[in-house]
Formats: structure tokens, sequence, C-alpha cells
């Protein structure tokens, strides 16, 4: 993972001032998810059992169901894990002279795209939705000068909080580098 003490591309005076993941709820989601996903070969053998109750007792049976059952589980579990992989390495992080957004895509690609804060154009905070408004998290735009478009930092905790820090150290950034020119 990308440590927050080795930036890449470290300026002179950089400070991080804020780190950014997906918001806990999104992570929730995924958890219960896989519990329901998880309950499924359960419910199934459980209708078997009360359907066909002498069909248990077969051996070869019992082993193709145990195979089964087995095969389901470590495919979750292998998308589960894939999922918090995902959760846990991407990242945003806001430093005092740039912003620096880490995707992780799939086990063994990662985009890591950065901008300086003075080239900074429009922030803007999205919430869309129910759950999103109840738990405070939402996609947080921020517009460049640049050939990127838009950065899109998602589904983070209170967007508007964050796109205040990046106004206000955009500003900031802008202030400092018209004094170096």
């Amino acid at each position: 993972m990308l440590s927050i003490y080795r930036l890449p591309n470290k300026i002179p005076n950089e400070k991080v001032v804020k780190i950014l993941h997906r918001d806990y709820f999104i992570l929730f989601k995924k958890v219960l998810l896989f519990v329901l996903l998880a309950a499924i070969p359960w419910i199934i053998f459980e209708f078997i059992i009360s359907a066909f109750p002498g069909l248990i007792d077969n051996f070869a049976v019992s082993a193709v169901i145990l195979l089964s059952a087995s095969i389901y589980y470590l495919f979750i579990w292998l998308l589960f894990f894939f999922f918090f992989i995902d959760y846990y390495l991407d990242v945003s992080i806001i430093t005092n002279k740039r912003i620096i957004d880490v995707k992780q895509n799939g086990f063994f690609s990662r985009t890591i795209a950065e901008q300086r804060l003075y080239r900074i154009q429009d922030v803007t905070s999205e919430v869309k939705g129910i759950l999103p408004t109840i738990f405070k998290y939402g996609d947080v735009h921020v517009q460049t000068a640049a050939e990127a478009e838009r950065f899109i930092f998602r589904e983070v905790p209170n967007p508007e909080a964050i796109r205040n820090i990046i106004i206000k150290l955009s500003d900031i950034d802008k202030t400092e580098h018209r004094g170096e020119e």
C-alpha cells in the first residue's frame, strides 16, 4: 500500500492534511451482503432435509452437497476478499500542495493520479439518496485545468467538509503560487 510517509514525488514542505477512504457504511453494506449470501446454503440445506429426509443419508449425495457448499463458500470468500482489498486500497490524500487519488483496479493494477491545488477550478460535493443523506457520505468532484477532466472521490464521509478543506487549501496554494511567479 502507498505509505503516507512516502508520498510519490514529494514536494518540499508538503504535509498531509486529510486521508480519505470510502465511508464505513459502504463496507458495512458489503459485509451484510456477504452474510446474507453465506446464509443461502444453510437455507437450501434445511429445505432439502425437510423435503427429502432420507436423501441426506446417501453418502454420494452428502459428498456432492458438501463439495457444492465448499465451492460456493470459497467463491463467496474470494469475492469478499476482493471487495475488501478494493475498499482498503482505494485512498485519496489531500496535502497542503496537491491531491492524490489512488484507485485499486483488481489485485494487480493500481492507478495513481495527482493534481496541484493551484490548478483546481471548481470543487463540488454531491449527496444523492436517502442512505447517503442519513449517514452523511457522498462524492466530491474536483475540476482542474489539466487534461483529466475531473477527480472524483467516491462515497467519502462528510463531503461538504472535504469540499471546504480543498477550496481553502486551493486558495492558499494559489496565493503562494502567485507569489513565486
